[in-house]
């Protein structure tokens, strides 16, 4: 890719994680499949923190949040976001990849798409879960989400069963 004054500008390529066998395939697939590509772009890592977790669990006996019990549900969720990024970013430096990481709170569905747009990446790629039919109208698919919704390029890997 060029710039307008003829230099070469690095591709831009986001790869979605969320802990799950899926996720981490994809990943992999994504480094051993597309290496040159991925070696030779910024590469960003990105995770969502969800908030589901919030709104069972996170309701006092007067319906409304308890401060201490947030507190402790962010910092929960930042360092297993944290964990999940450095553990991704090492998987990429063994590859000898330079990877960025990047975490975001809230709806997978939403927050993937708008960090791609943000970012401004050329390729996102993401893990599909392989739902069924009926899982999928209930717990909806990210990845299907994303194929309609992104403003770029996006590769959903298929982990074979």
């Amino acid at each position: 890719m060029e710039d307008g004054k003829g230099k070469e500008k690095k591709m831009k390529v986001m790869i979605a994680i969320d802990g799950s066998e899926c996720s981490h395939y994809a990943l992999q697939w994504a480094i051993v499949n597309l290496h040159e590509t991925i070696a030779s772009s910024e590469l960003f890592i990105f995770t969502v923190q969800t908030v589901t977790d919030f709104i069972y669990a996170n309701v006092s006996t007067h319906g409304f949040p308890h401060p201490d019990l947030t507190k402790a549900i962010l910092e929960d969720k930042k360092k297993a976001a944290s964990a999940l990024l450095d553990q991704a970013k090492c998987i990429c430096v063994e590859h000898g990849i330079v990877a960025q990481t990047v975490t975001d709170i809230g709806d997978p569905k939403e927050k993937i798409c708008e960090a791609a747009e943000k970012i401004n990446v050329q390729l996102l790629i993401l893990g599909s879960h392989s739902r069924g039919a009926i899982k999928r109208a209930f717990l909806g698919s990210v990845s299907n989400q994303c194929v309609h919704n992104a403003k770029c390029s996006v590769l959903v890997v298929k982990q074979r069963v």
